[in-house]
């Protein structure tokens, strides 16, 4: 089985590369945490396998919501991050869903049809 890892941005926010880059860390972070405590088994398997990343796009906050909702249907580990608003973005302003690492097959039921970013 192969496992891997998929952060799901918004693009629908007026945001810098640079910030994209740091949202999408802390959604790769906060899943991978909750994966270590919830599924350890997927997380070694991920480990080991070479931490395969996806990084994919949802429309806006509607859609980045279904997809989390979908995801936790699963059982799939999972993070919404919500920025603290100190630089580009209101409080509270959700940007990304970290999902997985879970097994492909999984994370694919909920992210499959998705675009690259």
């Amino acid at each position: 089985m192969e496992y891997k890892q998929v952060i799901v941005v918004r693009e629908d926010l007026d945001i810098s590369e640079g910030k994209r880059a740091a949202q999408v860390a802390h959604g790769a972070l906060s899943a991978a945490l909750e994966a270590r405590e919830k599924h350890t088994k997927w997380y070694k398997e991920w480990l080991r396998e070479g931490q395969r990343k996806v990084v994919l796009r949802a429309e806006d906050l509607e859609h980045l919501r279904e997809l989390h909702k979908k995801a936790r249907s699963l059982k799939l580990p999972c993070a919404t991050i919500d920025d603290a608003g100190l630089t580009e973005l209101p409080p509270g302003t959700t940007t990304v869903l970290g999902i997985g690492p879970a097994p492909e097959n999984l994370v694919d039921q909920v992210t499959g049809s998705l675009a690259l970013w």
